[in-house]
């Protein structure tokens, strides 16, 4: 009897169980999603982190609108209204850029990517968790401006569906090209410790020349001109058309709202932050070659 059949022989015998299969590994995405449930649990868990990144948009809206309320002439609304509407834009920025660019930052430092990288987990699955992360906080960070904004500052939500689907547009890209940028900003810290400052620096002056803290139309020209370059100007003009009345837009650098260069600005963006991510993420600190 030969090799082959006493093979046959032994596999089709009764009584004998076969080998199981080999079970295949999850795919991409659906490591994403149980990466990015890891990374809420664990978000979660840190209660400083949370009423950190939660309330300090939240505070500077109270102090803003309390402090400035008057009309804001020609426009027919309030200074408190325009310090609501474009604090949202800053909250979607603290969620994305500012929470990746330091917490990928500490990772690297204490060499969690490094030990990430080498299990069988695709990289993809660890920035879809990380995505995950950003979309929660964000959309949790949203609601409780939106709440702040309607029920002390007379913050108007929109009725039709016209501009909640701007909102939603607006909201989309502008978290997606800000969380490109935190990650791709995450490399330039060569620690953990330092990526703080090297992080909230460009975010503080960006909201100074987006018209989050001063109305743009008391900002320079050259001022916006500079913040017209980054999203974050771009998703307050956004936030201004949906919740201000159509009047206000007056006062915009532009004297309207520009949904299309929203669109085309924020757009090129989530492009430009992808290739940025591809081109300097690093799984490895600096010093460890």
């Amino acid at each position: 009897m030969t090799t082959t059949e006493t093979t046959t022989e032994t596999a089709a015998a009764p009584g004998r169980a076969a080998a199981p299969a080999a079970r295949p590994l999850p795919g991409a995405w659906s490591l994403g999603l149980r990466r990015g449930a890891l990374e809420i649990r664990q978000f979660f868990r840190q209660r400083e982190q949370v009423i950190f990144t939660f309330a300090f948009p939240i505070v500077f809206l109270v102090l803003f609108a309390s402090i400035f309320r008057d009309d804001v002439e020609g426009s027919g609304v309030t200074a408190s209204q325009l310090y609501a509407a474009a604090m949202i834009a800053a909250g979607v920025m603290s969620t994305s850029f500012q929470s990746l660019g330091t917490s990928i930052a500490v990772e690297r430092d204490e060499k969690v990517l490094r030990r990430l990288r080498g299990t069988p987990m695709p990289p993809a699955s660890y920035f879809l968790g990380k995505l995950w992360l950003v979309l929660v906080t964000g959309v949790a960070e949203t609601a409780l401006l939106l709440v702040v904004g309607a029920a002390f500052f007379d913050l108007d939500l929109p009725g039709g569906a016209g501009k909640w689907l701007t909102f939603a547009w607006v909201f989309a890209l502008g978290i997606t090209a800000c969380a490109l940028l935190g990650i791709a900003i995450s490399s330039v810290a060569r620690s953990g410790r330092g990526a703080t400052s090297v992080v909230i620096l460009p975010f503080l002056v960006l909201q100074f020349v987006s018209g989050v803290y001063i109305s743009v139309a008391t900002v320079p020209d050259w001022m916006l001109n500079l913040g017209a370059l980054f999203p974050l100007k771009w998703m307050c003009q956004g936030f201004r058309g949906v919740f201000l009345p159509e009047r206000a837009a007056v006062l915009e650098q532009a004297g309207s709202w520009e949904y299309g260069r929203i669109a085309l600005v924020l757009g090129a963006w989530c492009v430009g932050g992808l290739v940025l991510c591809l081109l300097t993420f690093r799984w490895k600190s600096r010093d460890d070659g």
